[in-house]
């Protein structure tokens, strides 16, 4: 039984992932890559997407998202992890977010290993993809070189 309702879970959650990878947005599956990717990628900018199977983000986060990174200025590094499925990643992820308490989904912009701009998902919620990718554009403007 166990086993079935994984693979259907895998069959659900798998297009959810793919919307971020296909544009280029590396997944971190655990703890040990997060920690690994965000020590050895520190210089510059990072942008991690706390993505989830949640409607918001599905309507609006990860389309958001995907109109940011058609800006002239984007981050050096593009991250995700998968709150609720990679559960130790996103654990990890969200100690760089302090003080923001745990938010699903959400978006985080870092430079040089500090976060600089974060998007809450009340700040998802009731935007439009559009609106999503304005304000990470002007952080983009901000932050990335």
């Amino acid at each position: 039984m166990s086993m079935s309702f994984d693979m259907y879970m895998h069959d659900v959650i798998q297009p959810m992932r793919d919307e971020l990878t296909r544009i280029g947005v590396k997944e971190l599956r655990t703890a040990e890559e997060v920690e690994g990717n965000f020590e050895e990628y520190k210089k510059g900018t990072s942008l991690v997407v706390v993505n989830s199977v949640c409607g918001c983000a599905a309507g609006l986060c990860r389309p958001g998202v995907a109109l940011a990174l058609n800006h002239e200025k984007i981050p050096n590094h593009l991250f995700t992890v998968f709150a609720g499925q990679d559960k130790e990643a996103t654990a990890k992820a969200r100690e760089y977010f302090a003080p923001y308490p745990p938010s699903s989904p959400s978006i985080a912009l870092m430079k040089d290993g500090k976060l600089v701009h974060f998007v809450e998902r009340h700040e998802i919620e009731d935007h439009s993809a559009e609106q999503i990718a304005k304000n990470l554009t002007d952080a983009f403007d901000k932050y990335c070189d």
